[in-house]
C-alpha cells in the first residue's frame, strides 16, 4: 500500500543554463490496485525548462507502449489499463519502474516504484471444521485464500446472522474461542 505522502523537493540548477530539474514528490514506493480499474502513475519529476520524462523497468529496460495495456502519456503518466485476469503479465502487471526527467540541467532518475495488480476474483472464505464436546471450547479459523488474504481482514464472526464477536477488530486468520453449549 502506499506510504503516506511526503513532499521532497530536491533541486538541481545550472547557473549557466538558468535551469532546473526536481523531484515534486519522491515519497512514491508502491502503487497497488484493481486489475478491474487500472492505474495512473505520475512521474514525480519537473524542470524549467520543460523536462522528457520517459519510463523504465527497473533493469533499466526503456518501456514502450503496448496498446490497450500500457501506456506513457506525454505528461509523463504511465497508465496500467484495466484487464481481465487471463491476460496478467508480471513484466507489466507485477514490476518495479522508474522515471527520469532530462534538460538541458541534465537527468534525474526517481526512486523504484513496485507496481502491482490485484486479480479481482470471485473467492470463498470459509470457516474450518471444528469438533468440540458440549461445554468444552472449539476454536474456530477463518479460511482465507492466499491470493486475497492480504488484502481481507476478519472484522466479526456471525452464527446464523448473529454476531458472536462485536466491536472487536479480529486478525485475518485469527481463530475464535467459543465455548460449547
Amino acid at each position: 500500500m502506499q506510504e503516506p505522502v511526503e513532499l521532497a523537493i530536491i533541486t538541481v540548477f545550472s547557473e549557466e543554463l538558468h535551469a532546473s530539474l526536481y523531484f515534486v514528490n519522491a515519497s512514491l514506493q508502491e502503487v497497488v490496485f484493481a486489475s478491474t480499474t487500472g492505474t495512473l502513475v505520475p512521474c514525480p519529476a519537473a524542470g524549467i525548462p520543460p523536462v522528457t520524462l520517459r519510463w523504465y523497468l527497473a533493469t533499466g529496460e526503456e518501456i514502450y507502449d503496448v496498446p490497450g495495456i500500457r501506456h506513457v502519456h506525454p505528461n509523463g503518466t504511465l497508465q496500467i489499463f484495466p484487464f481481465p485476469p487471463s491476460s496478467f503479465n508480471n513484466l507489466i502487471h507485477d514490476n518495479t519502474y522508474y522515471c527520469t526527467a532530462e534538460n538541458p540541467s541534465g537527468k534525474i532518475r526517481s526512486q523504484d516504484v513496485h507496481i502491482k495488480a490485484v486479480l479481482r476474483e470471485p473467492y470463498t472464505v470459509r470457516v474450518e471444521d471444528q469438533k468440540a464436546m458440549r461445554g468444552n471450547v472449539a476454536v474456530f479459523k477463518c479460511i482465507i485464500p492466499s491470493s486475497v488474504e492480504a488484502y481481507i481482514t476478519v472484522v466479526s464472526w456471525e452464527k446464523d446472522t448473529v454476531s458472536l464477536v462485536s466491536g472487536e477488530k479480529v486478525g485475518s486468520n485469527a481463530g475464535q474461542g467459543l465455548r460449547m453449549n
